[in-house]
Order: structure tokens, then C-alpha cells, then sequence
């Protein structure tokens, strides 16, 4: 624990100096969940989930931690982040209040719940800040064991950067590969399936990563009985250690009320990952929880009181104090004495969040009150009944934001005297306007680097034209002059490598990048993206591919809560531009065949989900998005890999504009609006229709999330009155959000002379075979005879009825 910090020999003098420090620091921590719990309880916080009982293990952790390493972690690790200097209690209280302000809490700027921590990896204008000259933590989330997959990337970036050459943005995110990964988890979290995913990946990939399991033998008041077999999570992985005959993990057990072993075991652990680049796995047992699991309940209600009275004797702080009294660091009276005064300073903290919490809207409230008491003298009928709701608000003696626009709202509409009304509208709308930014602002990036700063680029072509390729081709062509271009770029996946996938767009790519760059991965989608994630956090730019869309299930949550949140989460404060490829579309087979867009746009709100219709489309998008700084979803065609397409002559360079539609064919009569290889289906009955006189414009939305920034689709409504949205997902599904967009945001309703309609797949998953896709997602045919049937009802004369003749 010395060793680290000098080469000289440090006198007793100075251990103790460090002892008392850290002890400081734990008790610190310790009196911060005590009081949270309190203001919770009290009503002044909503929820609270604290780190009592694991305080001495995190301070044995925080000693082997050193800039540029990186955490990803467990809800409790806030004596952690006090021990890195990332946290103090003034910013602990904060957190618990919610309060909006980053200068105030340093961690979500009240968009998380207490208890989730993170280091702040970019400058204001979004640019990486030096994470080798910091300690790091990657933004933590809620869901159990969602912190695994992250990790797994976060340790794998050392491994690139010391192995890969050429990477030159490198200087600011590695010192030659030595940083490592350091998870923390609860032992019941183990149960997860991510946790094994991950811990199993980390093994095959021998990856410089510390995994921490906090043990406290309970998930809320489930035992380890019922958790996990032989209630020992380090027990189970026996297999897992390394031999002499094969690679794997480094395990170690300790108890958490060891102080002394608990260092000298982190110590160890941070040496053999960080020197040798394998994984380590702590078991940390014999931890409590003073408190229990959260503010929702007690303990004491599934403990027993033998349970209890151990926890008491083994609390870690308690052992930790007993043992500073042996080796004669402190008597037990100047420890009281520090105690009491630690107690003194973190209330003082406490007092301090609170009033730089409350007391701005207090004023607020002042300011408001003082407009409603003008606005009430000046009424004619409604005098007492707005007097009645100033007096409610006045006695709101803590008011929350809510509250001060809940009563302005309700008084607006009882206001009849006109400049009142003005007064009162103008400060809801400037209050709204200044507080709904704090909770709504950095779902994407706000930088110069956000996908709408890249211009358009088309692919140039020779004059006498170049033979058609292979759609596969375009995008191999395509990824070869991205890898030049980018040494920091990196592909991995299931078949990525060797084969250069299952289509062959990254044929022999492995070849010529090796087989970190172009690599082959396990059937884990869940840690595959979690690779992307920690790898992109850490400034490389992977790209990850899903196999096939259907497979994206498999990882939808971790895209879900941590990718797509992570801007958000941490008000642009960290940044992972991953981009994850995947194919899909016109599939046959209930497993290879979903198209679940619906699903995958509500649930990713925060990634680009692009839908190229052709594979020049979609290496437009790669090259547009290496240019970027935001994550995005592409699915390529996967009936479009043989097809064949023009030769570009500059590869790497051409770029897909996102957020923009293109339209495809001009039409007079109907607008059709539609994506990716249904396109095609669409285009053939377009054409067909015009045979029978009706003229069809064809759009390509090109990507769902952003939608048609420019509003175009709404230029061809006006010019058509008629639309028809065509789409494979079940019925409800992406359409439902294609019309929304078009209708409520674009306004298009104004134009409509017929009534807006969608054309979508069964509500079943396709059936095998070529009929299968035929009898379950809209074909030619049904475009067509759709289309037809809406001229019908406009012109029955001109168009009758296909099936009667009328």
C-alpha cells in the first residue's frame, strides 16, 4: 500500500498518517448514509440506496487504482469515489436532492438517484479531456449486472493500445496499455446472466480487469441459498483459475472487515492485471449492510437476530477501528473524538446541499408569489379562488419546481383580466423553458462533432463506368480505406474475422488489419456490445456487429440503458460513438426474419437507427458516422449483399446524410413512404401502377431516428394529398412513428384529402420458406392493390375496384 506511492521507507508516522486518513474517509462515508437515509425518510430526498457496510474493501480498491485505470460499477461504491477525491459530501447530498446543477452535482445533475457516480471525461465543448492524467469512472446504471458488459470494453482498450500500432489519438487515453478495469458487483448481481457473459468473455479475451464482488450474503432479503449454488460465487468459478497449462483468471477471497488483507490483496490483484494483462476475480465476503438494501424496508424483517448481532460485531468500520487500537494508531478516545467531529462536519455538509438546493427556488417561489398577488388584486370574478391557491403555495415551506408551475397553471386559467394573463403566461413560459432544459437537454451530442456537422459527400463515379460489384464488395472496399483511414477503428463480431463474415463484406480484412482490429467473437451479443461501449468510452472507435437484427434482442437492454442513456445520463459529460452493425429485412424464418423496429426506436432513444436501402447507402453512413461523435445503429439489407451496385471511386470518403430522406421517384398522385429492402418491393409496384395511370412519388426515409429533419416528406403530402406508409414491422409498429412524425410534427394532416393509411407486415413472425415471407410481410402485389384501392375511393370511375369491376 506504501510501496505505491514512494521508494523510500515511510516511518510509522506516516502509516498511521494514512490509516487515520483512510479511516477518515470510511466513517465519512458511513455518516453520509446514516443521514441519507434520514432526509429520505423525511421527505426531503425520494429515494436512497447507500454504500454502509462495504467501506473498508473500497478504500483497499481505491489504493491500487491509478489514473487512467477506469471503474465500472455497483450502486454502493460511493466511499470509492470519496477515496479518488471524486466525491465529496456536499455532492453526495446533492445527488440525494436531485439538484440540477452540475456544479452541484458533479455525477447526473439530478438525473440519477443517489448512489451512481461517474468522472467527467470531456471538456464543455465536447472534446476528450487527458484520461491518463485522471481516475476514471464510466457512468453507472441502475439495472444489476448492466455495468458487466462496459467493463469487458474498458479492459479490452488496454489491450488495443498496447498491441495495436499506429494509433495515434492514443496519447490521451493510454500510457502503453497499463490502465485497468476495475468492476464492482453485489453477490446476487452474480445471478445475472451478464455477469457470466462478461466473466467468461474477460477469460477468453485475458483482459487487464479487477472484478470486486461485494458479499454480503443477501439480494434485498433473498439469501445466497437461493442465489447462488453453494452460496459462493468465487467457489463456482474454481474453474476459471489459471494453471500452468492454461490461461484464465487470478481468483482471490478475502473477508471485507480486513483491513490490513484487504490492501494487500488489491495491491496484488492491481499488479498481476495491470503487468501481466489477465483478468483478476475478488470475492469479498463477509460484508453487511447496517441499513439494509435501500429506504423501501428494514432488514430486520427477513434477519435473524443472530444475523443481526454478527453484523454488529463484523461491522468493517468497527473491525477496521478495533485494529487501529491494537497497533496503537489511535486510542479509542481520540477515535470518539474524531468520530464526533467527522459526525459534525458531514451535517454541516448536509445543511450546505440542502440550502444551495432549495433556497434558489424558494426565491423563485418568492418572485412568483409576488406576481400573483398583482395578478389577484387586479381580477374581477375569481379574486378568492386565486387568493385560496396563493395561500396553498405560500405554505409550501420546501417547494419543489413542480409546484411553483402546478399553481401558476391552475391560476392561469381562472385569470380574465388580459394584461394579467400576459404577466403570468410570459413567466411559465420563460420558467418552463429555462427548467425543462435542465432535465431534457444532451440526449445526443451537443458538440461540433454531432452527426448533423458532416456534410453530404456523393460517390463519384468514372465516366466510362467501372464494372458492377457485389453489394458485399462496396462495403468491403469501403471498410478497407476506413481501417487505413482510422487506426483507432476496430470490427468484431461472430464470423468477423476469419471469413470476413457471413456475407463476405470484410473479406480478407483480418488478413491485412490482424486480428485485433478485425476480430472474431463468441455468441454473446450482450458483451459484444459492452466491448463497443468500454472501447468507445476509452476513444477507440469499434464497430460491433450483431449477426443478425433478430440477435439485437439479445442486447437490447444494454442498449437501451446504457448506451442510448450515457449522454443523457451524464449531461454530455462522457461520450461512446459506438457504432453497431447489424443486417436485416425481407427474411424468411420465424428466427432470422423480425423486424422489430418499433421496438428497437422506442427503446434506444438516444442512438441514430439508420435503415440503408443498398450497400453504397449504407458505407456512406460508416463513413459519415467515423466523422462523428455519436453512437448509431445500421442495418444493412440482407437480400442485398449479392445485388449488384455502381463502383465508387472514393471509398472512405463519399457520406450518407442523417436525419434526411431521399426521394426515389416523383409522383402526382400518392405519396409512398417506406425504408430499406421493402423499397425495392415498393418501387416495382410504383412502377407498375404507372401503367395505370397513377403516378406514385417514392421516399426513402433512410434513417427512423433522427426522421426527416428537413420536413420533406411533408412537401410531397402537400403536393399528392394521399399517403401511404409501407413498412415490415407488425401492425402499430415503426409506422405508428412514421405517421406521428409526418402527421403531428410535419403537420401533414393539413393536406390529406384521403384518410393516411399504413401498410405492414402479419402481426406473426414471418413463416419459412419464400411463401412465408409472401403471406406475412407486404409484397409487390399488396402495394399495389393498396394504392390502387385508395384511387379507387377517390376516383371509383377512373379506377374501379380490382375484384368486382365497380
Amino acid at each position: 500500500m506504501i510501496k505505491e506511492k514512494s521508494n523510500t521507507t515511510l516511518t510509522f508516522e506516516d502509516f498511521k498518517t494514512e490509516v487515520l486518513n483512510d479511516y477518515r474517509i470510511a466513517v465519512t462515508s458511513r455518516e453520509c448514509s446514516l443521514l441519507g437515509r434520514k432526509e429520505v425518510l423525511t421527505g426531503k430526498a425520494k429515494f436512497g440506496i447507500f454504500g454502509d457496510g462495504k467501506e473498508v474493501p473500497q478504500l483497499a480498491m481505491a489504493k491500487a487504482f491509478k489514473n487512467g485505470d477506469f471503474r465500472s460499477g455497483y450502486y454502493r461504491d460511493q466511499t470509492f469515489m470519496m477515496a479518488i477525491g471524486e466525491l465529496d459530501a456536499k455532492q453526495f447530498f446533492a445527488g440525494l436532492y436531485g439538484h440540477t446543477d452540475l456544479a452541484f452535482d458533479p455525477m447526473s445533475a439530478g438525473r440519477q438517484m443517489g448512489g451512481h457516480f461517474v468522472t467527467h471525461s470531456l471538456n464543455e465543448d465536447g472534446s476528450w479531456k487527458d484520461l491518463t492524467k485522471q481516475k476514471n469512472s464510466s457512468s453507472d446504471i441502475s439495472p444489476t449486472a448492466g455495468q458487466m458488459p462496459r467493463l469487458l470494453g474498458l479492459a479490452q482498450a488496454s489491450k488495443i493500445y498496447r498491441n495495436v500500432d499506429g494509433i495515434t489519438i492514443k496519447d490521451k487515453f493510454s500510457v502503453n496499455g497499463n490502465e485497468v478495469a476495475w468492476g464492482t458487483i453485489g453477490n446476487a448481481s452474480t445471478s445475472e446472466g451478464l455477469f457470466f457473459e462478461t466473466i467468461n468473455a474477460a477469460g477468453v479475451l485475458q483482459v487487464p480487469m479487477v472484478m470486486s464482488v461485494w458479499d454480503d450474503e443477501y439480494g434485498i432479503s433473498v439469501h445466497a441459498k437461493h442465489q447462488t449454488t453453494k452460496e459462493n460465487i468465487s467457489e463456482i468459478l474454481k474453474g476459471y483459475q489459471r494453471d500452468e497449462d492454461s490461461k484464465g483468471y487470478e481468483i482471490f477471497r478475502v473477508k471485507g472487515w480486513d483491513y490490513a488483507e484487504l490492501v494487500s490483496t488489491y495491491e496484488r490483484a492491481g499488479a498481476i492485471a495491470r503487468e501481466e494483462h489477465i483478468p483478476v476475480l475478488i470475492h469479498v465476503n463477509e460484508l453487511t449492510q447496517p441499513q439494509g438494501h435501500s429506504t423501501s424496508g428494514s432488514h430486520e424483517r427477513y434477519k435473524s437476530a443472530e444475523r443481526l448481532a454478527w453484523e454488529r460485531d463484523f461491522d468493517c468500520i468497527r473491525q477496521m477501528r478495533l485494529w487501529m487500537i491494537a497497533i496503537n494508531i489511535a486510542s479509542p478516545e481520540e477515535l470518539a473524538e474524531l468520530d464526533f467531529e467527522l459526525k459534525k462536519e458531514v451535517l454541516e455538509a448536509k445543511k450546505e446541499a440542502w440550502n444551495s438546493f432549495i433556497n434558489p427556488i424558494i426565491e423563485e417561489q418568492k418572485n412568483l408569489l409576488a406576481l400573483l398577488e398583482e395578478i389577484a388584486e387586479a381580477s374581477i370574478n375569481h379574486k378568492d379562488r386565486i387568493k385560496k391557491l396563493i395561500a396553498e403555495l405560500t405554505a409550501i415551506k420546501a417547494p419543489l419546481k413542480k409546484e411553483l408551475l402546478v399553481y401558476a397553471r391552475k391560476i392561469l386559467r381562472f385569470i380574465e383580466v388580459p394584461n394579467s394573463k400576459v404577466l403570468l403566461s410570459n413567466w411559465i413560459t420563460k420558467f418552463l423553458n429555462e427548467t425543462q432544459e435542465k432535465f431534457s437537454s444532451n440526449l445526443h451530442s451537443e458538440s461540433a462533432q454531432n452527426v448533423f456537422s458532416v456534410q453530404k459527400v456523393l460517390p463519384k463515379y468514372a465516366e466510362n463506368a467501372k464494372p458492377d460489384l457485389d453489394g458485399r464488395m462496396i462495403l468491403r472496399d469501403n471498410f478497407d480505406a476506413l481501417f487505413a483511414k482510422y487506426p483507432e477503428t476496430l470490427i468484431f463480431g461472430e464470423d468477423v474475422g476469419n471469413i470476413g463474415d457471413v456475407n463476405q463484406g470484410l473479406e480478407g480484412m483480418q488478413e491485412k488489419y490482424g486480428e485485433l482490429r478485425v476480430a472474431d467473437v463468441g455468441i454473446r451479443e450482450a458483451t459484444i456490445i459492452g466491448q463497443g461501449i468500454g472501447m468507445a468510452l476509452r476513444g477507440l472507435r469499434p464497430i460491433a456487429e450483431i449477426q443478425y437484427l433478430d440477435y439485437l434482442l439479445y442486447a437490447i437492454q444494454i442498449m437501451s440503458d446504457d448506451l442510448a442513456t450515457l449522454q443523457y445520463r451524464t449531461v454530455g459529460k462522457q461520450k461512446a460513438p459506438l457504432i453497431i452493425r447489424t443486417r436485416g429485412h425481407r427474411l424468411e424464418g420465424i428466427w432470422h426474419s423480425g423486424s422489430p423496429m418499433g421496438m428497437i426506436i422506442n427503446a434506444i432513444r438516444g442512438i441514430h437507427v439508420l435503415v440503408p436501402r443498398d450497400m453504397t447507402q449504407a458505407a456512406g453512413f460508416y463513413n459519415t458516422l467515423l466523422e462523428c461523435d455519436e453512437p448509431a445503429l445500421v442495418i444493412e439489407c440482407l437480400n442485398g449483399y449479392r445485388l449488384k451496385e455502381k463502383t465508387p471511386l472514393n471509398f472512405g470518403e463519399f457520406k450518407t446524410p442523417i436525419g434526411v430522406v431521399e426521394t426515389l421517384r416523383e409522383g402526382s398522385d400518392i405519396t409512398l413512404v417506406s425504408y430499406g429492402s421493402t423499397l425495392r418491393l415498393v418501387m416495382q409496384a410504383a412502377n407498375e401502377l404507372a401503367e395505370k395511370g397513377i403516378e406514385c412519388e417514392v421516399i426513402d426515409i433512410q434513417s427512423l431516428l433522427p426522421f426527416d429533419i428537413s420536413k420533406d416528406i411533408v412537401k410531397s403530402i402537400a403536393k399528392t394529398n394521399r399517403l401511404l406508409v409501407i413498412d415490415e414491422d407488425v401492425p402499430g409498429g415503426a409506422s405508428a412513428f412514421i405517421l406521428q412524425q409526418i402527421l403531428e410534427e410535419q403537420d401533414a394532416y393539413k393536406y390529406l384529402d384521403s384518410k393516411p393509411q399504413t401498410l405492414a407486415a402479419k402481426a406473426h413472425r414471418p413463416a419459412y420458406g419464400t411463401d412465408g415471407d409472401y403471406f406475412s410481410k407486404p409484397s409487390a402485389e399488396d402495394i399495389y392493390e393498396k394504392v390502387y384501392d385508395m384511387m379507387h375511393e377517390v376516383n371509383p370511375s377512373k379506377f374501379p375496384d380490382l375484384y368486382t369491376g365497380f
